[in-house]
C-alpha cells in the first residue's frame, strides 16, 4: 500500500479536495447526494435480486425488470462514483490509513465487476436454473450491502 501514498497525497491536494475540506457546506451536500445515489442503487439492485430469486414481480420477466431498472442503476452508480471520489479527495490521507475504506474499495470493485459480468449474464439468461439465480442474487446483495456497510464504517474509524 505504501506505493499508493503519492496518489493519496495528490488527491488530497487537488483543488476539489481542498475546496471541499475548506467549506462548511460542501461535504454534507455531496455526502447527501452520495447517500441518495446509494439508496437508489441499492433499491434497484434489491428489486432485481428479489425478482431473480422469484420473490417479487413474478409476472414480469427478469430481463424486462433488468431493462426497466437499468438506467436508474447506471445513473445512480455513476453519481455515487463521482460524489464518492469528491468525498475521498477531501479526506484522502485519512482514507489512506482507514481499513474500512480499503474494504469498501475492494467490495466496490468486486460488486461492479460482478454486476457487469456474472449478474448481467444471469438476468439476461433464459436457461438459468433456480439455484444459480438465487445464488447470483445473494452474492449481489452481499457485495452491494457490504459496500454500504464498509462505507458507513469509514466514519467510525
Amino acid at each position: 500500500m505504501q506505493t499508493l501514498l503519492p496518489f493519496f497525497q495528490w488527491c488530497n491536494e487537488t483543488a476539489i479536495g481542498v475546496a471541499i475540506r475548506n467549506s462548511r457546506v460542501l461535504f454534507p451536500i455531496i455526502e447527501s447526494i452520495h447517500l441518495l445515489a446509494l439508496t437508489v442503487l441499492l433499491g434497484t439492485i434489491v428489486v432485481l435480486d428479489l425478482r431473480l430469486m422469484g420473490a417479487g414481480l413474478r409476472r414480469q420477466p427478469v430481463p424486462f425488470v433488468a431493462r426497466s431498472l437499468g438506467p436508474l442503476t447506471f445513473w445512480s452508480l455513476l453519481a455515487m462514483l463521482v460524489t464518492g471520489f469528491m468525498l475521498f479527495a477531501s479526506e484522502a490521507l485519512k482514507s489512506y490509513a482507514s481499513p474500512p475504506f480499503r474494504v469498501k474499495m475492494v467490495l466496490l470493485a468486486l460488486a461492479v465487476l460482478f454486476h457487469w459480468t456474472v449478474f448481467r449474464g444471469a438476468v439476461n439468461s433464459a436457461t438459468l436454473g433456480r439455484i444459480r439465480s438465487v445464488a447470483t442474487a445473494l452474492v449481489s446483495m452481499t457485495l452491494w450491502f457490504g459496500v454500504a456497510m464498509a462505507g458507513r464504517a469509514i466514519g467510525f474509524y
